[in-house]
Formats: structure tokens, C-alpha cells, sequence
């Protein structure tokens, strides 16, 4: 206390007895006419502060406010308000329809087994994947489910876990025609592909799988294994996922990409000890393991196929680890990037960069993804990308790039900026991104569900640990599908996620979400959705809409080779209007849809021309005065 105590040695007197004079009392007079103006200033100056602070804060109260109002209420403020006016001055109107959980009525019976008991080996996260396809070329939408198994030995007196193939009556309704046509396969599946790889009239099917991958040949509605012989078996301890067949060379045979994920094995996952707190063991997370190397195969048109992967140039290894794999990919969509008639290929990777390869016409690939902007997020930082798909959403020649992330980590819409090989994430610009961060993505893609002739965005949801809930009260391990809803470029707000007003609650349902595919299940048209799960049943959803919006289905035939045009583009076009779609049935995330291009016309449409843009730069018109049918293509002999 004795720094505080007044100094009174120095004067001989206390501070209250010290006398004053006059020329003190003056200069103290005007000192305190000059303190006093200056408090009047500092009163002043601080009410202005004061009132500045105040309405600061009642701006960023507000703006919050605002922000935290659209978020809860799934943007429904901006759904129903006008969202600004198009070039023709109408308001963006809201679709109206239902989809409606036809699972069980369909005949779908299936359990997709991932082999869990505890253990808690990351595998059993990834679930299964699926496809369309027309296996017995009826002219309708079969089913194929990828299935796992158990871990060790199978009791082979017991029913084991099988891929299912079910067959369509034309009308949606399904029967298991598994067994008779030779998919009852025992594996740990993961992906699926389907083409005519032999080019003899019918499809073909690979599946990609931890360990030893099938390839089955389609003979007259059965399968028989092809595996040794094709050479497609690839390392029996590799973790293989998505996979596209696509024509690298436009040779005319269908090549094949087959993703690899990490460099795994059940000793490498149990002896690390993952675990959460208060839960116990947990699933690893993919950073704990090192990257694996995709593979390329050439088809040499004789049945086999031979492994181009290291001279290809697909091969990514760190540059400061020399021949260590780079990549931990989950999805790949064949696309012509750069507009010069071959195909090239985007990979998604797992906490990674993710890989664009250009094709260079002689069967090599240049990677170029963090030059093209598709490696990273916008702050440069790797994120868990699994779905992928790519279209030319805006209807123009500017193509997006769509991919699903892990949770907390929005998804992605890349889309190029003038330049073919410049691309800037839109999500958030476009409403997208933002409306996705919540959740943990696996299957997307882009389709026209209301048919009115914009691409609209679906992704699959579902987290990896069942008792994510626990630690983080935010996440859910069933979680809802999402639909955003396109309205167009000129709006204020280019994607709208739907919401049950929009679609009907069977739509959002939550569940364990995995793979995720579309197609025309009932000839009716519209678009139908089928999502696989980890562990559990699949959902069909039925699309019930009834906009009265004019459609076109179109189907393509080559003469000999590459029967189904896998890599044509078909441009479609009537009044002004102009929409292009790639024929390419992989994408999403193991999964393939229908190779059949469904074109949304809306209202008003009476005649279309279509332009077929062929892989060997063949180009075929044809016009259409008869819509809402399905029609083949057959391509015409140069």
C-alpha cells in the first residue's frame, strides 16, 4: 500500500494544507476550461461511437438473424419469394412432386453384408454399390446389387451373402433371377461396371471388390466368369471401388479404370487401435493408411485386356517419396475435359488431391488437377471426396464437375471458367455447397428429375460410425437424401435443396446412404432413384411427378463397335433451346446408371433435333416431331 501513499517529506506539509496562489488559481481556471471543452469533445465523439456501435450491431443482429432464419427453414424464404427475374421475366416456379418408397412393392429383397461384428475394420463403412442395366435386352431397367461377406471362413452349409440380379417385368416390378443367371457370387464387392466389352449384342459386368475383382460375360442371359482369362483379376490384396469402362483411343473397344483405394489389411487396421472417447474401438480414418495405385487395361478386342497403368502415366506417386502412391480414390467420371474428342478422366480421393487426366490420343494421360483447379478446396486444403459426376448443367459448353464430401466438408461443384481446363469451386456461389456441409456424401449425380430440362443435383448421405452421435451431437449416422432442385442461371439462386413440402416425406427418410443410381424403372418417363446402404436394405424410390412437362429418352446403337455409344455426346435442341449429354453411365459413387440420356423439354416443345456426336467424330442428325417415347439412335454408315 505504501506506493500509494502521498509524499509529504519533500514540501513539510500534507497535500490539503499546501496553500494556492493566484497565478496558480489562473492557469488552474483555464486548465479546467480546457479540460472541460475537451470533455464536451469526448462526450461527443463518444455518442457518435456509440451510435455507430448500435447500429453496427443492429445490422450484423439482423443480417445473422436473416442468415440463421434461411438455414433453419431449409431456405424455404428464398423458395417462395421471387428469386429474380430470367430473361423472360418469370419467377422461378417451385416444382411439386412425390417419391415414393416402392422397395418392398417392387420386389427388392436384399441385406447388403459388410461383415461387421465389432471389430470395427474400415471396410465395412463403405457399403455397396449398383446399377441399371438391361441384362436380357427387353428393353427395360434390370437391378444388379453389389453385395459383401463375412470376415474368415464361410460355413459353406449356410446361405451365404451374394450380388443380387433382379429382373424387371417392364412395369417395375422385380424378380430375383440371381441364381439362374450366375451373379449368386460370393465376394467382398464394392463397385460395379456394365458394358459390351466383346461387342457381341449384350452386356457384360465387372465388379471391383477388396481382393480379387470378376469379369462376367453376358451369354444369352448368363454369366460366366471371364476373370483369369481376361486378365482383369488385378492384385488379389489390392481394395478396389469405382470403375468406368470408356474408350480411351476411340478404337471402338471399351477400356477399363479401375479405382484402388488404400494400402490396407485387417493386421495394418486392428494393430493401430483406433477408438473414440467413451465409445470404445472406432473406424480408422483413411489418413492412417498409405495410398494405393488405380490400374488402366487396354482391351486388345480378343477377350483380354492388359495392364497399361504404369506407362499410361495414372500412376501418381509423391514427389518426395519415391514410388509411394498418391491416390485414394472413391470415384471416376470419364468426360472430354478439354473438348478434343477424347476421353478424359477425373478421379475423387479420399483426404488426397484429387487427379485429372488428360488424354493425350496415344495412351498415355497427363495429370493436371491442381493446374485445373479440381485438387483442392478453395483454401487449398485436400478434402473426403467420394461421388463424382460431370455434366454440362447450364446447357452450354462450360462443364461442372460435382463431388460429394466427408462431413463438415461441403460438397464441390467445379465449373470451368472460360478456359476448358480452368475450373473454380461454385458451390457456394451457386447455393449448393453451403446446403451440404452438414452431411456425409457418398453417391451423386446429376439428372432432370422434374423434366423440365435443367440438371438438378442428388446425393446419398450417411455417416461411417454408428455411434457418431455420441461425440459429436451435429452428426447422425442415418442421414437424409438431398435433391437440389436447378432454377436456372438468371435466378439469384441457381440450386434450391428441396425439402418435404417439395417431394413427400418418404423422400427424406434417413439412412445409411451409399451408392446411388437412376433410371426409368416404369416407362413412364421420369427418372427413378435407387440408393444402396452399409449393412442394411436398398431404397427405390419411385418418381411420381406429374408437371405434364414433354420428355425425350434416347438410346444409342453403334454398327459394330461399342454397341451402346458409350462416349457419344447427343445434343438435343428445339426453339432456342440447347442441352448436351455425354453417354456414360459410370459415375456416382460404384455405381452406373441407365445408358439412356433422358431429355426434360417442359412446355411447349413440338419437334426436336438431335445430334449425335459419335467417339469416331461421326456426326448424325435426327429430327423428332413425336415426343414423350423412347428412341434408339442407330448410327448410320459413314
Amino acid at each position: 500500500m505504501d506506493k500509494f501513499k502521498p509524499d509529504t517529506e519533500e514540501s513539510g506539509s500534507s497535500i490539503e494544507s499546501r496553500s494556492v496562489t493566484d497565478d496558480e488559481l489562473i492557469i488552474d481556471e483555464e486548465n479546467d476550461e480546457i479540460i472541460g471543452v475537451m470533455l464536451q469533445r469526448s462526450l461527443v465523439f463518444i455518442f457518435v461511437l456509440a451510435v455507430v456501435g448500435v447500429l453496427a450491431y443492429v445490422f450484423v443482429i439482423r443480417e445473422t438473424e436473416q442468415e440463421v432464419a434461411i438455414t433453419q427453414t431449409e431456405r424455404k424464404e428464398v423458395q417462395t419469394r421471387n428469386l429474380g427475374e430470367g430473361e423472360g421475366g418469370d419467377v422461378a416456379p417451385i416444382p411439386n412432386i412425390t417419391f415414393t418408397d416402392v422397395t418392398a412393392l417392387s420386389g427388392l429383397q436384399f441385406d447388403h453384408e459388410n461383415g461387421a461384428r465389432g471389430e470395427k475394420l474400415l471396410p465395412e463403412t463403405m457399403g455397396g454399390g449398383c446399377a441399371f442395366l438391361d441384362y436380357d435386352n427387353d428393353g427395360d431397367q434390370d437391378i444388379l446389387l453389389i453385395n459383401s461377406e463375412p470376415w474368415g471362413d464361410v460355413d459353406p452349409d449356410m446361405p451365404g451373402a451374394t450380388s443380387k440380379l433382379y429382373q424387371n417385368d417392364g412395369r417395375g416390378r422385380y424378380t430375383d433371377v440371381s441364381e439362374q443367371t450366375g451373379l449368386n457370387i460370393q465376394m467382398y464387392g464394392m463397385g460395379c461396371a456394365v458394358a459390351d466389352y466383346d461387342n457381341d449384342g449384350d452386356v457384360d459386368i465387372f465388379i471391383s471388390a477388396l481382393g480379387a475383382n470378376r469379369l462376367l460375360r453376358n451369354d444369352n442371359g448368363v454369366f460366366v466368369d471371364q476373370t483369369e482369362m481376361s486378365g482383369l483379376s488385378g492384385n488379389t490384396g489390392s481394395w478396389s471401388t469405382s470403375c468406368a469402362w470408356f474408350d480411351m483411343e476411340n478404337d471402338g473397344d471399351l477400356d477399363l479404370f479401375v479405382c484402388s483405394y488404400i494400402t490396407w489389411s485387417k493386421e495394418i487396421d486392428v494393430s493401430q487401435g483406433f477408438s473414440l472417447v467413451g465409445v470404445g474401438r472406432a473406424y480408422g480414418p483413411p489418413t492412417s493408411f498409405g495410398g494405393s495405385f488405380s490400374q488402366l487395361y487396354e482391351n486388345k478386342g480378343d477377350g483380354t485386356f492388359e495392364d497399361i497403368s504404369q506407362q499410361a502415366g495414372i500412376q501418381v506417386t509423391n514427389k518426395d517419396q519415391k514410388g509411394v502412391a498418391v491416390g485414394k480414390s472413391l470415384g471416376v467420371i470419364p468426360v472430354d475435359v478439354n473438348l478434343d474428342g477424347l476421353l478424359d478422366l477425373v478421379v475423387s480421393n479420399d483426404t488426397v488431391r484429387n487427379f485429372m487426366f488428360i488424354n493425350q490420343g496415344d495412351q498415355t494421360f497427363e495429370e493436371t488437377g491442381v493446374l485445373a483447379g479440381i485438387a483442392f478446396d478453395p483454401n487449398g486444403n485436400a478434402r473426403g471426396a467420394m461421388g463424382i459426376d460431370a455434366a454440362n448443367f447450364r446447357n452450354d459448353e462450360c462443364l461442372g464437375i460435382g463431388i460429394g464430401n466427408f462431413a463438415n466438408e461441403m460438397s464441390a461443384l467445379y465449373v470451368c471458367e472460360g478456359a476448358t481446363l480452368s475450373f473454380v469451386d461454385e458451390a457456394i456461389s451457386t447455393g449448393f455447397g453451403p446446403q451440404t456441409r452438414s452431411d456425409l456424401t457418398f453417391g451423386m449425380f446429376f439428372f432432370d428429375f422434374d423434366l423440365d430440362g435443367r440438371l438438378d443435383i442428388f446425393g446419398a448421405n450417411g455417416h461411417l460410425e454408428e455411434e457418431i452421435n455420441k461425440v459429436q451431437e451435429s452428426q447422425f449416422y442415418e442421414q437424409a437424401p438431398q435433391l437440389f432442385w436447378n432454377a436456372g442461371f438468371d435466378y439469384d439462386t441457381e440450386f434450391i435443396r428441396m425439402d418435404e413440402s417439395n417431394l413427400g416425406e418418404e423422400f427424406f427418410l434417413p439412412l445409411v446412404g451409399r451408392g446411388a443410381t437412376y433410371a426409368d424403372i416404369d416407362g413412364d418417363g421420369d427418372l427413378d432413384v435407387l440408393i444402396t446402404t452399409s449393412g442394411r436394405k436398398p431404397r427405390l424410390l419411385r418418381n411420381d411427378q406429374g408437371l405434364g412437362n414433354a420428355w425425350l429418352r434416347v438410346a444409342l446403337r453403334g454398327t459394330v463397335d461399342n454397341r451402346q455409344g458409350i462416349g457419344a455426346t447427343v445434343t438435343l435442341r428445339h426453339g432456342e433451346a440447347v442441352q448436351r449429354r455425354l453417354m456414360m453411365p459410370s459415375k456416382s459413387y460404384l455405381s452406373q446408371t441407365e445408358v439412356v440420356l433422358t431429355f426434360g423439354l417442359g412446355k411447349g416443345a413440338d419437334s426436336v433435333e438431335i445430334e449425335v456426336l459419335w467417339p469416331n467424330g461421326q456426326t448424325q442428325l435426327v429430327t423428332s416431331s413425336e415426343l414423350n417415347q423412347q428412341i434408339v439412335v442407330e448410327q448410320s454408315t459413314p
